[in-house]
């Protein structure tokens, strides 16, 4: 996590060929910008801190992890896999998303007991839950922690990894990151699945995945 006075590089140097998407496309949307705050366990995953503060994810790390959850999650079923989202820019995403994987999405305010008590209406039992934001999304991740269900994380510097079972390095606050996150995850996951070609892209494209902005 050096970092050199004056250094402008957001990243470290990458051959295209070994990314799944453009490195621009990556830079542009802003998936590698962390916060003020980095947490000791997403220390592994920072590139370098820049000289206002900010923390500075590297690229490289997140590619290698998306590749790694899609194939993870590419074992289980889609209709067992929950996603969820309680940040209101990650809910666009989560629903393009389960569109897509035909997973379920939940989102919004995450109800207590969705995961733990079978008497509730909206009651469901998945087998591994995908979280946008550890914070936000806590309470989904405290039952699933006590239930026993596996968790795929996007993970920001800031977020503390407890009961995650495999963290995606990124910036889960922006709502461009946000939208290549899952657009990039559900390509992958499709491709694992066979689905889609090895080279085959989702028939829409990132836009379709963001959240719009409503302005007042």
């Amino acid at each position: 996590m050096s970092e050199t006075p004056g250094e402008e590089k957001t990243t470290q140097p990458v051959s295209e060929k070994e990314l799944l998407i453009p490195l621009d496309q990556y830079l542009a949307a802003g998936v590698h910008i962390g916060t003020h705050i980095c947490t000791k366990y997403m220390e592994r995953f920072v590139y370098k801190v820049r000289p206002d503060g900010l923390y500075i994810l590297d690229i490289r790390k997140v590619d290698e992890r998306i590749r790694i959850a899609a194939k993870f999650i590419a074992r289980y079923e889609p209709e067992s896999i929950v996603a969820v989202s309680a940040r209101q820019y990650g809910q666009k995403p989560v629903q393009q998303y389960c569109k897509f994987t035909r997973c379920k999405p939940i989102l919004g305010r995450f109800i207590p007991g969705t995961f733990t008590n079978p008497h509730l209406e909206w009651y469901v039992e998945p087998e591994l839950v995908i979280v946008t934001d550890p914070r936000a999304d806590s309470q989904a991740i405290d039952e699933a922690a006590e239930t026993g269900i596996p968790i795929v994380a996007f993970t920001d510097t800031d977020n503390r990894t407890s009961y995650i079972d495999l963290i995606i390095p990124a910036n889960n606050k922006g709502r461009r990151s946000l939208a290549l996150l899952y657009w990039l995850l559900a390509r992958q996951v499709l491709r694992e699945r066979g689905e889609l070609k090895p080279d085959e892209d989702l028939p829409v494209p990132v836009e379709e995945f963001e959240a719009k902005i409503i302005r007042r």
